[in-house]
């Protein structure tokens, strides 16, 4: 393909919206900077970690032609909530609950995480808004739902022995977490909506066969949270989608039609195959995403190449809503060659 690609961040906008567009829209949840490093020959992650504003803007604009050059409208990026409290490491196991008892609860200065989390991200927020080339923005800003942030304070197993022994608790920490979080796009949202095509964060709710909570748990604690930034980020006229791993159907309706999300993104065809996705919910939000990371990771060039290509060939009667690309993200493991592959077949696809 040419690589005098004009991105035009509108694309990803009414695919968001659920509408029309001229061709289909290329989406990632995120590429790895490992992955451009390797491809271009570049130097990003030190450059990122550096607090030097000049090199940050290196980065953002080596991030920024990088995927124009790819043939994308938008990069993504969010500044992860979970960065200020364990920096994930609840999240993922490394590290114990924060919060083990209502005196901790209490005690914890939950007054501070607004400012604490600018300190953290404003630099590079700031440096997007100095560096987006012409005709581009950013899908994301703050990072991490609210599950996920939960986790972080209260793993999950301890989260789950919470729900038994503590239910006031419990419904405390999902409150309090989504007021902290709601505060940050706030002012994110009043300071930075310029650069942002479609708000998001991501919440793996599920695995392989259910949701990670029972749906009336989530009804109950989580949606609500959720809704209260979504019509944040949609009363800027920015749309909202949701990124979210695992088997959710059984709270979809709900995350549609209660919480009012725009569009959805991650798929994997273990669950279900995309076009599943598109059938059930294409006349109601955008869809994002489409191809599965085992075979993005694992096949062979000419596999990827058919499995695109039969992947998109089901699409067809659906001319609305889409933007399309792995059904999770390009992580430093996926084989740079693999991503390049299924790029080219899709802009091969879409003739642009």
């Amino acid at each position: 393909m040419k690589n005098n690609y004009k991105p035009d961040y509108n694309r990803v906008i009414s695919a968001a919206l659920n509408k029309t567009t001229d061709y289909l829209p290329l989406y990632e949840h995120n590429v790895s900077c490992n992955i451009i490093e390797e491809l271009c020959g570049l130097e990003l992650d030190s450059k990122m970690e550096s607090r030097d504003p000049d090199l940050i803007d290196q980065a953002f604009r080596h991030i920024a032609e990088f995927h124009i050059s790819h043939g994308y409208d938008t990069y993504s990026f969010e500044g992860c909530f979970t960065h200020i409290i364990q920096q994930g490491k609840g999240l993922t196991g490394e590290a114990g609950p924060l919060i083990r008892n209502r005196e901790d609860f209490e005690n914890f200065p939950w007054e501070t995480l607004t400012a604490k989390y600018f300190d953290s991200f404003k630099i590079y927020f700031d440096s997007i808004r100095r560096t987006l080339p012409e005709g581009m923005k950013i899908t994301g800003g703050v990072g991490n739902g609210i599950f996920e942030t939960v986790q972080d304070f209260i793993p999950y197993t301890e989260l789950a022995y919470l729900e038994i022994d503590d239910p006031d608790m419990f419904a405390s920490i999902w409150q309090k977490v989504g007021d902290a979080i709601h505060k940050v796009w706030i002012e994110f949202l009043g300071e930075y909506s310029e650069i942002l095509a479609v708000g998001r964060f991501g919440d793996d709710l599920g695995f392989k066969s259910a949701p990670l909570l029972s749906p009336q748990v989530i009804r109950t604690h989580v949606l609500p949270q959720y809704k209260k930034i979504v019509k944040e980020v949609q009363s800027r006229n920015i749309p909202f989608l949701l990124h979210s791993c695992g088997c959710i159907f059984d709270v979809m309706d709900d995350i549609i039609d209660d919480v009012g999300i725009n569009a959805k993104h991650s798929n994997e065809d273990a669950i279900a195959p995309f076009q599943r996705w598109v059938e059930d919910y294409g006349q109601r939000i955008g869809n994002f995403g489409g191809l599965d990371m085992d075979v993005i990771c694992r096949e062979s060039e000419e596999n990827i190449r058919q499995y695109t290509r039969n992947t998109l060939g089901k699409l067809k009667k659906s001319d609305k809503g889409l933007a399309i690309g792995s059904g999770n993200q390009i992580a430093s493991y996926v084989p740079p060659a693999n991503f390049v592959v299924m790029v080219d077949e899709i802009r091969k696809f879409r003739g642009a």
